[in-house]
């Protein structure tokens, strides 16, 4: 049977609900990071498959770099989905919350259990992140061709 919170108890849990609304504000950020770079990405496949289709060579530096960058948009894509699956889950932390404060059951092994797999998605989300950075960047080179 659902119980009256009472304006002090309905204050603690937002106080308490705080702290995963920040955590969502810098998922928010990371998902703005990872979808510019999802856009740099389309942005020069773009300008690739441009050049790609008035060459003969498939087998050149150009489709190797096509492949790349194919490659690199799937893995931020995963990283996004991850990142987005992460906010969610911190979103269902939020709920599970405020509904322990109508209903009267027990929800730390709930909120314990959906912020754990959170951080989990968010720490694959991050290696994601980090491995399409480390992919784009395995090739660059600054300056002039040293022989």
């Amino acid at each position: 049977m659902p119980t009256e919170p009472t304006i002090s108890a309905i204050s603690h849990l937002i106080q308490v609900a705080v702290a995963p609304v920040f955590l969502l504000a810098g998922i928010g950020s990371v998902l703005g990071v990872m979808a510019n770079r999802l856009s740099r990405i389309v942005d020069r496949a773009r300008v690739v498959e441009g050049v790609l289709t008035s060459e003969t060579d498939e087998t050149g530096p150009i489709h190797e770099e096509m492949l790349t960058l194919e490659r690199r948009a799937r893995i931020i894509s995963l990283s996004i989905g991850l990142c987005t699956l992460t906010a969610l889950l911190v979103c269902a932390v939020i709920a599970v919350m405020f509904l322990s404060a109508f209903f009267s059951f027990d929800t730390s092994l709930a909120v314990a259990a959906l912020f754990i797999l959170a951080m989990l998605f968010f720490i694959c989300a991050l290696t994601m992140l980090l491995r399409e950075i480390l992919l784009a960047t395995v090739g660059l080179r600054f300056g002039p061709e040293r022989k």
